[in-house]
């Protein structure tokens, strides 16, 4: 398949008291099989600092870490929905909840599934 230009998304938690934007060509999703990720079932893509904004919910985000204490899983503390993590792997990027952002199909892009339970 050929990746699609990059394009603007806009995502939302369930209550859309978060609301972001991100900017991605969806060259690939990720799963990963490490313990969060395991129980929220969360299909992501990785965006740079750079291609994620945040619009709004600030005070509305609850932060979660565990572990080495380094990802960064942001959840709306209204709703509850896993909207996007600072990634532990890649600092400087966000894994996004696609089913989070509207208007968005994800059929046909490749999913690659990450290892991340054996990580140190």
């Amino acid at each position: 398949m050929n990746s699609p230009s990059a394009q603007k998304y806009l995502g939302a938690c369930h209550c859309s008291a978060v609301q972001f934007e991100i900017t991605s060509n969806f060259e690939e999703l990720t799963t990963y099989d490490c313990s969060i990720c395991r129980l929220k079932n969360a299909l992501m893509v990785k965006v740079s600092e750079n291609d994620f904004k945040l619009l709004t919910g600030t005070d509305q985000l609850t932060e979660y870490q565990f572990h080495t204490h380094t990802a960064r899983h942001f959840f709306c503390n209204v709703c509850g929905i896993y909207t996007f993590h600072n990634k532990r792997s890649a600092p400087d990027s966000y894994g996004v909840n696609i089913f989070c952002l509207k208007d968005f199909d994800h059929e046909g892009i490749p999913i690659r599934q990450t290892i991340g339970a054996a990580m140190d």
